[in-house]
């Protein structure tokens, strides 16, 4: 198995696993007084001082979670009430599905991209929103202009959440200089631990209430027993930004492989996360690819995979203007250990593929 399918999570790190490893060696419930509950309260300390001088916050302004979607609905839960709320039309599920029904809709140039003046002219009427921008579009990639967003947010009010779980550890990722006021991240899109993540807070707006009620961990901000472990994986991916210059031109190889046998690029024109692609064959459905593939041994998907297995029509290229090819686009998204192998391995299984999906059919004469 070819595994090209790195934004639904990517393979774990080794040094997550060895710090998972060592995690599990600490007995003590964070939470506790005594010797070990505060060797484990360390351990998710000096995990919080990491993981906020990666990505731009203070230590006390990070809440940690069970992932990007409760941060996100945790944010939606904090600053959306008594606000307008708008948020990018190709917004992940979990904002989606968080925002009240009466929300207005950011919309998406034909490569994903937000117009801006149409967010300029929405703040002018509705001061002191509440906006949902996704840093790097989990489908194609798009990256958006956040830190401009943000700029406008600020001179009317208003605030912005980011969800930045698809480019955290791919392209910098900072709360400051992005200028936003929250910030949702996943560790296992980074190669640690699925079921932990975080929500980054500006230090203005840190004193949040929370989604979850409990024993009053993370200042009141998140009940519930620490995930020692999981946080320790956690924190042992934000080391340094990786180069992904070599993924970049292993996507790029991929892309033009593709595009050789009829594909269509969806979203190419805007900048991109350097490992996404999304690549549409007209006339074959996203779930026929994923299968045939699938069967040749290469693992990619058809759009996010947060739907219970489900294929569906996308609504990121719906919302991009492309029509048809919204149900006939997938994804391919390489992981950080992704090698030359993989990729002629796709290129070869693609080919083979939209040659035998897409042959005329030849009707018998008599």
């Amino acid at each position: 198995m070819h595994y090209l399918d790195a934004n639904a999570t990517e393979p774990p790190r080794p040094e997550a696993t060895a710090a998972m490893t060592a995690a599990f060696g600490v007995t003590g419930n964070p939470s506790s007084v005594h010797a070990a509950g505060r060797a484990a309260r360390r351990v998710v300390e000096d995990a919080r001082e990491r993981i906020a001088g990666r990505f731009g916050a203070k230590a006390h302004d990070v809440v940690f979670t069970s992932g990007g979607t409760e941060a996100d609905v945790t944010a939606v839960h904090a600053f959306a009430t008594g606000r307008p709320v708008l948020i990018g039309a190709t917004e992940h599920d979990a904002i989606r599905a968080a925002v009240p029904p009466d929300i207005a809709i950011l919309p998406v140039d034909r490569h994903g991209i937000a117009d801006l003046d149409h967010l300029r002219r929405w703040l002018s009427d509705n001061a002191r929103g509440f906006v949902c921008l996704m840093h790097a579009n989990n489908e194609t990639g798009a990256i958006q202009p956040i830190a401009e967003a943000a700029a406008l947010c600020r001179s009317h009010g208003a605030l912005l959440h980011v969800d930045a779980v698809q480019s955290a550890g791919r392209i910098p990722v900072d709360l400051r200089a992005l200028g936003c006021h929250s910030l949702a991240l996943s560790a296992h899109k980074m190669g640690g631990p699925a079921g932990i993540g975080a929500l980054l807070l500006a230090p203005e707006h840190s004193a949040i209430a929370p989604l979850i009620h409990g024993g009053g961990q993370e200042l009141g901000r998140r009940g519930g027993t620490h995930a020692l472990i999981a946080i320790a994986g956690f924190a042992a991916v934000c080391g340094p930004l990786m180069d992904h210059t070599a993924i970049e031109a292993l996507r790029d190889r991929a892309e033009r492989a593709a595009v050789a046998s009829g594909a269509i690029v969806c979203g190419g024109g805007a900048p991109r996360l350097p490992n996404s692609l999304s690549i549409a064959l007209p006339g074959v459905s996203a779930n026929r690819q994923v299968i045939a593939l699938d069967l040749d041994g290469i693992a990619v998907s058809a759009g996010a995979a947060c739907s219970s297995g489900k294929v569906q029509t996308s609504h990121v290229l719906t919302a991009m203007g492309l029509g048809p090819l919204a149900g006939e686009a997938i994804r391919v998204s390489l992981p950080w250990n992704v090698t030359e192998a993989a990729i002629d391995a796709f290129a070869a299984s693609y080919a083979r593929m939209a040659a035998r999906m897409t042959r005329p059919l030849v009707h018998a004469t008599s």
